[in-house]
């Protein structure tokens, strides 16, 4: 499989606003099932952090007040992710961030996100629930730090999606993986999802 980009955001609430700002991105790169590179900042959008996410994210006023600027954090990430494909956990969140904040320095998002979450409830159907932590655990994945905190969680969804990889490979029989495979998937209903592999078992 190409190279993802997996990102993950903390921020100040659940939609982007003028209001409503990121506080920390995340990005590891994949490349055949092994992290590769990483970027991390936290960022300044002038927005204050209410507290009961500060409590959440252990991300607080004091931190953000010597971050650097959102704008520029946002010109950073945007040239080390370039064209690579993306994937997040709950990319639909992610995606709404990355969008917005691109948006505020004239930038436009070039590339699709995958979706760990919802390939998850597709070859995991049996987990108790598809929260990052409990997937990680329930796949036996290595712990990579404090939930809720950008990188932690972004090096969470790189693993679980190297995971994935191989029960698609091993469990499923697919022999070549790619990001626009991953986004078809994501997309097929769960109760079709073995009929739908069986179409691509041997490519």
């Amino acid at each position: 499989m190409e190279r993802i980009a997996v990102i993950d955001f903390e921020t100040t609430g659940i939609t982007p606003s003028s209001h409503c700002r990121a506080t920390e991105i995340a990005v590891v790169i994949l490349e055949r099932g092994q992290i590769v590179d990483r970027y991390q900042s936290l960022m300044n959008a002038g927005v204050r952090v209410p507290g009961f996410i500060e409590r959440l994210t252990g991300i607080s006023n004091a931190m953000l007040s010597s971050a650097p600027p959102a704008e520029q954090v946002m010109n950073e990430v945007n040239e080390f992710v370039g064209t690579t494909p993306l994937l997040a956990h709950n990319a639909a969140f992610d995606q709404r961030f990355w969008d917005f904040e691109l948006s505020l320095i004239r930038r436009t998002r070039l590339q699709k996100f995958a979706c760990s979450l919802l390939l998850a409830r597709r070859l995991m159907p049996t987990a108790p629930n598809h929260k990052l932590g409990t997937l990680n655990a329930l796949a036996q994945l290595p712990h990579t730090g404090k939930a809720h905190r950008a990188m932690a969680d972004a090096e969470m969804a790189a693993n679980l999606t190297a995971h994935l990889a191989q029960e698609l490979r091993g469990t499923h029989g697919l022999r070549e993986l790619s990001h626009d495979l991953l986004c078809t998937l994501q997309k097929v209903p769960a109760a079709k999802i073995n009929e739908h592999l069986k179409k691509h078992r041997g490519f």
